[in-house]
């Protein structure tokens, strides 16, 4: 297995990986192409992908706000997860993260998703229940 950056020319691909995780996403509004394009190419985000035997089989995106780290969108095939996958995408956004002086990277997991919850304890994030995140969209699909 080989991580490396995604580009542009692979959207379709990415949101093939995210159809096959079962990863809500929103083809409308902020994972249009053209959004995700931008991103990819504007420096600020990191798209990964785990790629095995020429298969894209996992997906990671993490972001920065210049103090604190976010990992997203982390997408691993079903039929490839329990090898290693997701923890080595985790580690590869950490480590690129870390190199850009980032020390605190967060993840924000939806309270229905006990799997990915356990996943990013058995990491060694710690969840934090005092805080409650609250969000204002332009648009619904953004």
């Amino acid at each position: 297995m080989r991580i490396r950056e995604l580009g542009p020319e692979e959207y379709d691909r990415l949101i093939a990986l995210w159809d096959a995780s079962g990863l809500p996403y929103r083809p409308r509004g902020r994972d249009r192409r053209d959004r995700i394009v931008r991103e990819m190419e504007d420096g600020r985000a990191l798209f990964l992908a785990a790629e095995e035997d020429g298969r894209l089989v996992g997906g990671v995106l993490g972001t920065h706000d210049g103090r604190k780290g976010w990992i997203n969108r982390l997408a691993v095939r079903p039929e490839d997860r329990g090898r290693g996958i997701g923890r080595s995408l985790v580690q590869a956004v950490e480590e690129r993260l870390h190199e850009m002086g980032i020390g605190i990277v967060t993840c924000l997991v939806e309270d229905w998703n006990g799997g990915s919850m356990a996943f990013f304890e058995r990491l060694g994030y710690v969840p934090h229940p005092e805080i409650v995140y609250y969000s204002k969209r332009s648009d619904p699909d953004v």
